[in-house]
This record gives C-alpha cells, sequence and structure tokens, in this order.
C-alpha cells in the first residue's frame, strides 16, 4: 500500500519565504517504441530477426528475363535465385512448367539458389524459367523469366535483279531480312560504305518492313542499294546483297495521286509507359505531305512527329491514349488515308497482398489479394507451389480464399497468382496454424487488496485454440453478481472488496490439447492512514526540529517511509548532515532537521508503503553483452519485488533520434518475471543505443532501471530507399532528379551515398552516377543530344561502406524545358504622350521553354543597351506602359520572355 500524507509541514523563517503546498507522487507513462523495418523484401514479405524462430522461404532475388548471345565465347547462362528461410531452404527449377533434373543432366548444375546451364542451346533451353524454394516449412515459385537468345543469320546469297523505274514513279526496296532475335535496325547503303540513305520528306527506311520508301524516284536516285541490319543485343551486323535501281528511258512519269504503301498495324498493342511509333509513307508525285489526328480526341501533347512526319512518337503511353488513329497523304493529285486501333495494355500490379498469418485451429481464414491491370487480371491460388483447388472447406472467388475450420495440415507457405495474358504477379505469404495446451508464466499468485477498493484477478494463458475459462473460489464455482464480474479478457472484477473477498481463487483453462490452472491468493486489508506533524512549524536559522510521521496499518504488513521536500525524495546524505531518520518504532518515522538553513524552508511531506500496494523497485543496471547490426543482448539483475513477484520486464531504449524512451521489441517476448536478460531486436545498424529495464508486478509498474552505457550497433547495408522521388526546371538539355534524403537514423553506416539511376523511355540500359554526399537532394545530368521534355525512367538507390541497398520505385522524369527559345512575335511600340511609350508583342511560338514573364528593355538611340532600364511584367501581360522618358527622344526598345531557368532571345531596336 501507498499512501501520501493529506496534510504537510512547512518551515518558515522570519524572512517571509513562499509556502509550497501539496505533497504527491507522479506517474510516468512509457510511449511505445515505434520502429518501422524496411528491406528490399516487398511489402508482403516480413524481416525476420529472430534466427531461432522457424519460418518459411522468402524471396531475396528472382529470375529475370535475359537474352542470351550465341555469339558468346562463354556457352553459359546463369539464372539467378536467392532466398531466406529457417531452415535455410533447398532449390529446384522448372522450365516452362516441368522439373529441371540437375543431377541426371551434365549441362545443369546449382549454386546456390543460382542454375547455370553449360553449353547452351537455342533449341532447347528457349523457354520460361521459375525458381522453387522450398524448406520444412514449405515451398514457393518464383516468377517466371523468360530466356531468349540473341542472333543474327546472313542474307542469301542470291543475286538481286535490278529495280527499273521512270523518274518521278515511286519505287518500294524490299530488305528482306534474315533470320534474327530479337529486333533489329535497318538502314540502306548507297553505293558503298559509308554513304547511308538519308531520309526526307521522299525517303523513308520502315523500321518494321526494313524496306525503302522512295515516293518520287529522281536522277540522283540511281545507283547500287544494300540493306543493313544491326542486332540490338549483340550489335551483329550484315549487309544484303545488292539491289541495283537504274532509269527507264521511255519517258518521264506524270504527276499521281498518293499511294500509302508503309502503315502501321490495323491494330496496335502497347504496354503501358513505353513509346509507341506509328509509321505512314506514301509514294505519289509530288511527293505527299503527310498528316496526323486521332479520331475521337486529340493527339497527346506528348506526341512527336519524326522523319517529316512520316513516324507518330508517343512517349510513355497511358490507357487515355488509346484509340484510333489516322494518316492522311494528300497533293495535288488527291489524298488517301489509313486507320489502325492503338490499344494500351498494363501488367498486373498490386493493390492488396496477403501477409503471413497465424490462426488457431478450427478458425477461419480469410485472405484477399487485390490487382490492376488491362485485362483485368485473373487469380490463381498456390499451396507449398502446387495449385489449390477448391473443395469442402476451402474456397477461391475473384482473389479471395476462405479455408473454413482450420486444421494443422492446411500450414504450409502460399501464393495468390494475379495475371493477364501479359504477365504474372506472385503474392507469399506463411500461413501457420497454432495448436498448444493452455500454460501459465506464473502460479500461484499472491495479491492484496484494500478494503473498500476494487480489485482484478488476471487470467491470461498462453494456449491455442483459444482455451474456456472457468473459475472458482475455495472450490466452488464463482458465480457472476453485480459486484463480482467475469470481464471479457477472462479476469476476474471484485468491485468495493471486503474481508468476506478472501480466498484462493482458481481460474481453469481448457482446450482440445489440456488444461492448466492459476491459484491467485487474494487478502484484503483496511486502509492505511497516515498522520503528520506538526502541521505548520516556523522556526529560526540554526534551531533544530524534528517532524513526525505515524502510520495506521494491518499489522501483519511491513511498512516502509519515505520524506519528500517539494514533492522531490529528501537524500540525507547528500545534505551535509542536516537530516535525519528516526524510527522508534514499526509504524513511526520521524525526521529530525538540524541546523536549519534558510534554503531548508519548503512543504514536506510523508509517504508511507505497505506490501498492499506496491510496485516493484528499480531493475539492476543493465549491461550490453553483445551487440550486432540489429539487436542487443542485455542482462540486468533483479531489484526489490515489494511482497508482489515480479511479472514481466519491459526493455526500453533511447538515441539520439527517438522521442525519449521508447519501448523495443524483444526475444523472447514477453520477458518474463524469472528471467534476467534478453536480446533486444529490430534495432536500427549503426545508432547508439542506452538501454534500461522497467519491472511490473501485479500492483504496477515500477521506477526504471539506472540506463546502460551508450553503445553503438554495427553497420549494415541500407534497407530504406529515397522517398518521394521526382524532377522538374533546369535549364535546357538537362535532367534534374530530385529525392527526399534518408534520414541518419537509416542510413547504416559510413560512407553513405545516393546511386542516381536514369534510361531514356523504351531504351534498355541503365546510367548510374553517384552521389557521395549523404545530405545530397538533387543531381543534374546534361546531354545536348535529348530534346525538351523527354521522359526518362528514374529510380534512385542507396549504398553505404556495407554495400548497395535497394532502390525507390521507378517513376517518369522529362528533362528540362529550359528557357525560352523563341523571341515575343509582332512587337510594336507607340508614344503616348512626351514621356509616355506603350509597347505591345504577342507570345512566341509554342514550343518547349514557355515565358512565365516578360523583360521590356528601353534605352536612348545616342546611349549603350547595357547603361538603360529595365521593367517585368507580373505574369504573362503582352502590354506595358513605360513613363517618365524624355520628351522628343529617339528609344530602343526590346523584348524578352524569361522564366525561373533563364532569359530567352530578344527582338531588340523596335
Amino acid at each position: 500500500m501507498k499512501a501520501d500524507s493529506s496534510s504537510s509541514s512547512s518551515l518558515n523563517s522570519r524572512m517571509r519565504l513562499r509556502n509550497n503546498h501539496g505533497v504527491g507522487s507522479s506517474s510516468q507513462d512509457w510511449p511505445p517504441f515505434s520502429r518501422h523495418r524496411y528491406s528490399a523484401l516487398s511489402s508482403q514479405e516480413h524481416y525476420r530477426s529472430e534466427e531461432s524462430e522457424e519460418f518459411g522461404p522468402v524471396f531475396l532475388q528472382e529470375p529475370d528475363d535475359a537474352i542470351f548471345s550465341l555469339d558468346s565465347d562463354d556457352k553459359k547462362v546463369i539464372m539467378n535465385c536467392d532466398a531466406r528461410g529457417n531452415p535455410v531452404p533447398t532449390y529446384s527449377w522448372l522450365i516452362n512448367g516441368t522439373i529441371v533434373d540437375t543431377d541426371g543432366d551434365f549441362r545443369y548444375s546449382l549454386i546456390d539458389g543460382n542454375f547455370i546451364i553449360h553449353n547452351t542451346s537455342e533449341a532447347i533451353d528457349y523457354g520460361r524459367y521459375q525458381c522453387r524454394a522450398e524448406n520444412s516449412i514449405g515451398s514457393v515459385l518464383s516468377r517466371d523469366a523468360l530466356l531468349q537468345f540473341a542472333y543474327l543469320g546472313a542474307f542469301s546469297g542470291r543475286t538481286r535483279g535490278a529495280v527499273s523505274v521512270r523518274e518521278g514513279q515511286g519505287v518500294v526496296l524490299m530488305c528482306a531480312p534474315p533470320p534474327h532475335s530479337p529486333e533489329i535496325i535497318y538502314s540502306w547503303v548507297f553505293n558503298e560504305l559509308p554513304s547511308f540513305v538519308a531520309e526526307d520528306s521522299r525517303r523513308f527506311i520502315s523500321q518494321e518492313t526494313g524496306n525503302l520508301y522512295i515516293s518520287k524516284v529522281q536522277p540522283s536516285d540511281v545507283g547500287s542499294y544494300v540493306c543493313q541490319v544491326k542486332n540490338t543485343v549483340n550489335n551483329a551486323r550484315v549487309l544484303s546483297p545488292p539491289t541495283p535501281l537504274t532509269l527507264k528511258t521511255d519517258g518521264v512519269m506524270g504527276e499521281y495521286e498518293p499511294k500509302i504503301e508503309a502503315h502501321f498495324p490495323q491494330t496496335v498493342l502497347a504496354a503501358k509507359g513505353i513509346t509507341v511509333r506509328l509509321e505512314c509513307f506514301a509514294l505519289g508525285n509530288p511527293v505527299p505531305t503527310i498528316t496526323w489526328r486521332k479520331m475521337s480526341g486529340n493527339i497527346p501533347k506528348k506526341a512527336r512527329l519524326r522523319k517529316s512526319q512520316a513516324v507518330l512518337e508517343i512517349p510513355n503511353i497511358q490507357l487515355e491514349d488509346s484509340g484510333s488513329y489516322e494518316c492522311k497523304a494528300e497533293n495535288t493529285r488527291g489524298g488517301t488515308a489509313f486507320r489502325g486501333q492503338l490499344q494500351v495494355y498494363t501488367l498486373p500490379q498490386w493493390i492488396s497482398m496477403i501477409n503471413d498469418t497465424q490462426l488457431d485451429s478450427g478458425e477461419q481464414l480469410h485472405w484477399e489479394c487485390r490487382a490492376t491491370g488491362k485485362p483485368r487480371p485473373t487469380y490463381r491460388w498456390l499451396r507449398n507451389g502446387e495449385p489449390l483447388n477448391s473443395q469442402s472447406r476451402v474456397e477461391m472467388v475473384n482473389g479471395e480464399l476462405i479455408i473454413h475450420r482450420l486444421q494443422q495440415a492446411d500450414s504450409g507457405m502460399y501464393q495468390c497468382i494475379a495475371e493477364n495474358k501479359y504477365g504474372a504477379i506472385y503474392s507469399s505469404a506463411e500461413l501457420k496454424i497454432l495448436a498448444s495446451a493452455p500454460m501459465f508464466s506464473t502460479n500461484p499468485v499472491r495479491l492484496i487488496a484494500t478494503v473498500g477498493k476494487d480489485v482484478s484477478l488476471e487470467c491470461r494463458p498462453r494456449a491455442s485454440p483459444k482455451p474456456r475459462i472457468s473459475w472458482r473460489k475455495n472450490d466452488r464455482r464463482v458465480q457472476p453478481s453485480r459486484r463480482i464480474m467475469l470481464l471479457r479478457n477472462n479476469n476476474l472484477r471484485i468491485i468495493n472488496s471486503s474481508r468476506s473477498d478472501e480466498g484462493s481463487y482458481v481460474c481453469r483453462a481448457e482446450n482440445q490439447f489440456g488444461s492448466s490452472e492459476l491459484t491467485t491468493m487474494l487478502l484484503v486489508k483496511d486502509p492505511m492512514r497516515v498522520e503528520l506533524s506538526p502541521i505548520r512549524v516556523e522556526v529560526t536559522v540554526g534551531e533544530s526540529v524534528v517532524l513526525s510521521c505515524k502510520v495506521t496499518h494491518d499489522p501483519s504488513l511491513d511498512v516502509s517511509f519515505l520524506w519528500l521536500l517539494n514533492n522531490q525524495p529528501l537524500n540525507t546524505q547528500q545534505e551535509g548532515g542536516h537530516f535525519e531518520y528516526i524510527q522508534t518504532q514499526s509504524s513511526t518515522a520521524d525526521l529530525m532537521i538540524r541546523s536549519i538553513l534558510l534554503k531548508h524552508a519548503g512543504k514536506y511531506g510523508c509517504r508511507a508503503q505497505t506490501s498492499a500496494v506496491c510496485p516493484p523497485g528499480p531493475p539492476g543496471v543493465v549491461i550490453v553483452e553483445e551487440i550486432t547490426d540489429t539487436t542487443a543482448t542485455l542482462s540486468w539483475s533483479h531489484g526489490v519485488d515489494n511482497h508482489s513477484p515480479i511479472t514481466t520486464y519491459n526493455v526500453q531504449a533511447r538515441s539520439p533520434v527517438s522521442l525519449g524512451w521508447q519501448t523495443v521489441k524483444t526475444d523472447p517476448d514477453p520477458v518474463t518475471g524469472n528471467m534476467e536478460s534478453a536480446m533486444a531486436v529490430e534495432l536500427n545498424p549503426w545508432v547508439e543505443y542506452e538501454f534500461r529495464v522497467v519491472a511490473t508486478n501485479g500492483i504496477g509498474t515500477g521506477d526504471p532501471s539506472i540506463p546502460s552505457r551508450a553503445v553503438r550497433t554495427k553497420e549494415a547495408v541500407p534497407s530504406v530507399a529515397p522517398a518521394n522521388v521526382r524532377g522538374g526546371n533546369g535549364r535546357r538539355h538537362e535532367l534534374v532528379i530530385s529525392w527526399e534524403p534518408v534520414s541518419e537514423e537509416f542510413q547504416n553506416g559510413e560512407g553513405f551515398g545516393y546511386i542516381v539511376a536514369f534510361r531514356a523511355n523504351g531504351s534498355r540500359g541503365w546510367k548510374e552516377k553517384m552521389v557521395t554526399s549523404a545530405d545530397s537532394t538533387t543531381y543534374k545530368y546534361r546531354d545536348e543530344t535529348f530534346p525538351p521534355l523527354t521522359p526518362f525512367e528514374v529510380r534512385v538507390g542507396v549504398y553505404n561502406n556495407k554495400g548497395d541497398g535497394p532502390f525507390s520505385e521507378v517513376v517518369t522524369v522529362f528533362s528540362a524545358e529550359g528557357e525560352p527559345r523563341e523571341p515575343p512575335t509582332e512587337v510594336q511600340a507607340f508614344a503616348i504622350s512626351s514621356s509616355e511609350i506603350k509597347v505591345m508583342w504577342k507570345p512566341p511560338n509554342p514550343g518547349p521553354g514557355k515565358p512565365q514573364g516578360y523583360e521590356v528593355s528601353f534605352w536612348k538611340d545616342v546611349e549603350q543597351e547595357e547603361t538603360g532600364k529595365k521593367k517585368r511584367t507580373t505574369g504573362n501581360e503582352m502590354t506595358m506602359l513605360l513613363t517618365g522618358l524624355e520628351g522628343n527622344m529617339q528609344y530602343l526598345i526590346s523584348v524578352k520572355g524569361f522564366n525561373s531557368v533563364g532569359q530567352g532571345p530578344a527582338i531588340n531596336n523596335v
């Protein structure tokens, strides 16, 4: 029992010291320690720190699509796969859904999870590959990876016949490319290398067919033509036999209407995010003009016309870009058109995934996975890598999985697969079915309550499935009433306790695996009363006084006393012998104050404690025995339990980046009262921590231990990618990439920096640049070859001295518009009066680098421009009034646009 006196004594010198009122105790609530762990794993895969805990396989690396060049000297392909789990997973591989016999075929070998193919053959090894990771918990399948082969055959050596046409006639020269994989790039050699055919409004090379189209042949076109093809993977090149082009001598071809010879397919399928190129070219005399339109709506603003408008290029294609597109070829003799449908599809992407789940046997599992995609994805379920079929207990509908009346045999690894005809994605989770008899951590429990107060008797067994609970008192079943209630958490609550409530209470927990009982001995004691005398006293500096504290309490309980000054515990050892405790009997404690000083004035209180309601004292100092990158092994000694056994310990930590002391996760969890050590887990690498421990018994939570010495966790590879990757602004030909820096708490070691990776949409290889400053938030890349507003795929990763961490999600960033490129148009100036001129203009031609405003410079004809004055508009205004000018004076005026990047060119000397 703990009691503060309702009265107190104050000492006042004759110097009118202020008296402080009230003696009380304060309680401290410890906020939960909030930790977020990020890793390179997808969000449905849980980070595991307790290596002793068994868990199913979780992929760290899955195989990727690969293209192998048959020209390679090393005829070896490696498909990568890595998973973690406990026990350590074993691996197998499937090709086109069939398990590979790595022991029986000498061409195959496994190193850890990596699959190696020796003496690779396209005929045998082309196909889809999946990695299977398995341990005693279950097995999971990776996404599939397509293995293709890059090759480029030779053209047929057969001589090609000459093509003869009239001057002014159109012609198509066939390329007839050799067998190849994957894509090839076409170009044409005119007469001999290195002279290549230049494409213009009259000549066009289709990258779909490889053919060369000349809309209107001129005498300068006569010569020998060779088709060159280049493999985009291994850069191999081959040349066709020459095709001679000659002119007939029977006259010149007259004018005729256009005929479209090269065009995009009637249905174009394109993956969201890629760059689409639609071709359209016509023969005709005069040379036709090509125009484009979208039948419903406008052509996207991001679209670009290439090759004299023969190619409509739409970067970063989106669903709204779908529709019917038309190209039209026209000349003075007429026109013709072609229409085709552009359809955009998207691979499945997760909206919600499944997570590891623990359930009791007999309960119901309800998992739901959801994905977007076009066409809409369908769903399949796997259990331990095998298809899961509907049955009486198992329901699968539209991404939902329900298993009724769970059994131990239902444990294992499950995967939800969302797929459409363009791809599939996998979400994995472990289902653990719990099955254990009830068990109590402490038994028996001694609980002391106060007459007239409420008291709760706990019953919290560990059990799976949830047990049935019943209560007995002195071998008779407890009957709930208005004063005795069985709570939802199975605790027994007694309102307004009395002596008649004393006795032995037994909580019985029972399930199909067994039963267990917890005995609580309840004692009910009279409340303690504290009397403090004298209530008020005035003394002279240098005198002495005795303050007395007397307690009335149950004689079976021991009492301890604590004196307070101004609500703070009084330490007699630090007061130079002025204070002394005098305890003449068990229920009385006096405080002697000798040779009183002025500073001794204040509010004195007495706090008495008995074993009736007393939380435990602080544990002994915490010692850090071992430290890793994410764990700390701690030990301490038991403190005073104050007559109520310690039930649990709470481990707390603080760091320079935390908000005070916060609870950390531990192994084991919970830390029971008979333990003197535990491991703090899920700490951040390379962070300096202090630790302390707080004990709890049946009465409450006591004071914390003295903190441990500060220790720093070890370094580790970063696990948190930068957030909010974006871009914009910058000068012409600049790609500006920015991000939010990773806080010091998640840098995980020295040498922290960023890896900025980017590539133009539709290209394959990533450019990677290292940014060595941990505080950096921006990277600028300059390349004179790419035009404004070019879309780039961008991601930003992290690294430190331990290695490379994860990358952010890929986002699209456009290169800068830059400063205005064109000057304003139609600039005019009018004299309004002898001291005013009105200047008017129109905006420049549409294009990148739009002005945000305009600057007008004006100077006298007899002066230099540098000495003149400048005025800026407040926005995109197109007029300005110049005032305060000299009369009868000629002025020169220039107008230029500006934006946040810089100024554009000016129209001068208006």
